[in-house]
């Protein structure tokens, strides 16, 4: 079975080439963020990952965790690995100074969040949770809720989890019924929480769940949601875990993937109630969750293109020594490694080629996301948060379905053997397979990018958007370079599909949402392959520089005719989604009940 390996040199060069890091290095507090500061903290990440995560992947698949009488017990091997994650620091990447953190760009924890997800996306969930507990602390909590918790949780001594969903109220949180009664400083929160990841577990000694629930006297719907903060252990006077909390894990699901991830069933109150602490204002949770939840559909993003590369790596790995067959017009002679077979290289490049696209896109938002948070001129910082919004279902969305896409072929390149749970490729699928559902579906994401973020600015960001496409294009088409000319023919093409698909949706959406709605996920993938063959271009044009410059290692060789495969086999895509939204969806309600 292969191990991973962080793909580091495509990594420094997306992060330097496209995600603008010498600018956010200009940027207030983010001098510290140069090209040796990135590649020192890229090597000792990789190092983590491929000596201590990685190995665990497929035994901590093997085993799962597993709940007893002391509460959930994680698969072996995986509390030692954390506590080797946290006394590396690599928890409080991106937090905070002042209470621990680095401090440094989240560009920067995008990438080691990459190498993480690839070595072992179970164990990534846990920190990826902490994380977006962090973020919602940082910007809602009191002086004295961030006094008592961010230390703890930026250094991963504690863990923090995110509790929405209930059985009756799955994406629509406006069904949400778990109870939270005011008693004095606190609330006791009485009710039922599912699919909770890392819920509970041994490998700290406290875990933070940040909880939806309703006071009593708030109004129904969406808005009468607050947010609690609820301990697993109750804090002492001097800030150590003290008294059991009335919250425990009931149950574990058993699920098709990530099986080293605990995912509990939490009860809350089943005894006299289990103590919260009110985050905010009563009746403003929705706000503040959706703080945590964009920061961790930008994380499962990456996720749907880390699970990507490493089922990239390992399918890559099987074609080089798998040997069966003759390629085409070969008569005789020893047969080859089934590398040299046209479809499995077909399979090779797309899985490549998208997940590089995929990587550049990701990180763009990232760095998007620094400079909307760190750049000293407000309207720079408005342009580029609209930038990151915009983005961000796209990330997420696009990212997630195509993760599944790779790591599906992945299992076809293995073939047979793909099937056969011992080579590791069915893993790396059915890992996949949760990231379109979780944090979000696609179709929920498809309906923030239509039904909001279009919306609210009247397509003002997906046009500027556009324009910066068309900008890399003239660039594209003032080169010489035969490989430049080709990709800017297919990305002219698909900008011109994005254009005229947005043109569309911006006429119906205030005439006719149901059907705005029902072509957004054509929409969000269209909008996917674009913006990924816009950073593929980008890519390509950074290389050709570097080669005419005098550089051309075969690095930069490989960029450019991997940029030029994803526009002549993936941005073709584009054409296809961009017909099937403007044909309408007159036959998407078509079918009575009783026809389907």
């Amino acid at each position: 079975m292969s191990s991973y390996v962080a793909p580091v040199r495509d990594m420094q060069f997306v992060i330097e080439n496209l995600a603008g890091r010498a600018d956010i290095e200009a940027l207030p507090e983010s001098e510290e963020f140069s090209a040796d500061l990135v590649d020192a903290v890229l090597s000792e990440g990789a190092r983590l990952a491929q000596e201590v995560l990685d190995p665990l992947n497929w035994s901590g698949d093997q085993q799962g965790a597993s709940l007893g009488d002391d509460g959930v017990k994680p698969a072996d091997g995986f509390g030692d690995a954390y506590r080797q994650f946290v006394e590396g620091g690599w928890n409080g990447l991106s937090s905070s100074t002042e209470f621990g953190g680095q401090g440094l760009p989240k560009l920067m924890a995008s990438a080691i969040s990459e190498i993480v997800q690839s070595a072992n996306m179970s164990f990534s969930l846990c920190p990826m949770l902490t994380a977006s507990a962090v973020e919602a602390l940082e910007i809602h909590g009191s002086d004295e809720q961030k006094s008592q918790y961010l230390e703890k949780l930026i250094s991963g001594e504690w863990t923090g989890t995110m509790n929405l969903t209930e059985p009756q109220a799955g994406s629509d949180l406006s069904a949400v019924a778990m109870k939270a009664v005011p008693e004095g400083d606190h609330y006791r929160l009485f009710g039922q929480k599912i699919y909770i990841t890392w819920g509970d577990h041994d490998m700290t000694d406290n875990i933070i769940h940040m909880v939806l629930a309703r006071t009593p006297d708030a109004p129904e719907g969406v808005k009468g949601i607050s947010l609690f903060i609820v301990p697993k252990f109750l804090l002492a006077d001097d800030g150590s875990p003290g008294e059991r909390n009335d919250v425990y894990c009931v149950s574990l699901e058993h699920k098709l993937g990530i099986h080293a991830s605990p995912t509990a069933v939490m009860a809350y109150g089943s005894d006299e109630g289990a103590i919260g602490y009110l985050v905010g204002e009563e009746n403003k949770g929705l706000v503040y969750m959706f703080t945590m939840m964009n920061d961790a559909r930008l994380a499962v993003g990456i996720q749907g293109m880390a699970i990507a590369e490493r089922a990239y790596q390992r399918a890559l790995a099987y074609a080089k020594d798998r040997v069966q067959g003759r390629p085409p017009g070969q008569k005789g002679g020893e047969r080859v490694a089934i590398l040299y077979h046209p479809d499995v290289r077909r399979m090779l490049m797309n899985m490549k080629s998208h997940t590089e696209a995929m990587r550049a896109l990701c990180y763009v938002a990232a760095g998007a996301l620094d400079v909307s948070r760190r750049h000293a001129d407000e309207k720079v910082r408005a342009s580029a948060l609209a930038r990151a919004e915009l983005l961000i279902p796209v990330v997420k969305g696009w990212c997630t379905e195509s993760g599944v896409e790779v790591t599906s072929l992945g299992v076809q390149v293995h073939g047979g053997m793909g099937f056969i749970e011992e080579t590791g490729a069915a893993q790396h699928f059915r890992d996949a397979r949760i990231s379109t559902i979780y944090e979000g579906t696609t179709g929920i994401q498809s309906n923030d990018l239509v039904g909001r973020k279009l919306r609210m600015d009247k397509g003002a960001a997906m046009s500027e958007l556009i324009d910066d496409m068309r900008a890399t294009l003239g660039h594209l088409k003032s080169s010489e370079n035969e490989d430049l000319q080709v990709i800017a023919r297919h990305l002219s093409a698909a900008i011109n599909t994005q254009k005229s698909a947005t043109d569309y949706i911006l006429a119906i959406l205030d005439q006719d949402m149901a059907s705005a709605l029902g072509a957004s996920v054509n929409y969000l993938m269209l909008t996917g392959y674009v913006t990924g063959g816009w950073q593929m271009a980008r890519a390509a044009l950074a290389a050709a520089e570097r080669i005419a410059a005098g550089d051309a290692s075969e690095f930069f060789v490989t960029k450019i005719k991997t940029a030029r495969f994803y526009a002549e086999h993936l941005l073709p895509r584009a054409a296809a989604l961009g017909m099937t939204i403007e044909a309408g969806t007159e036959t998407l309600m078509a079918l009575g009940e009783d026809q389907l």
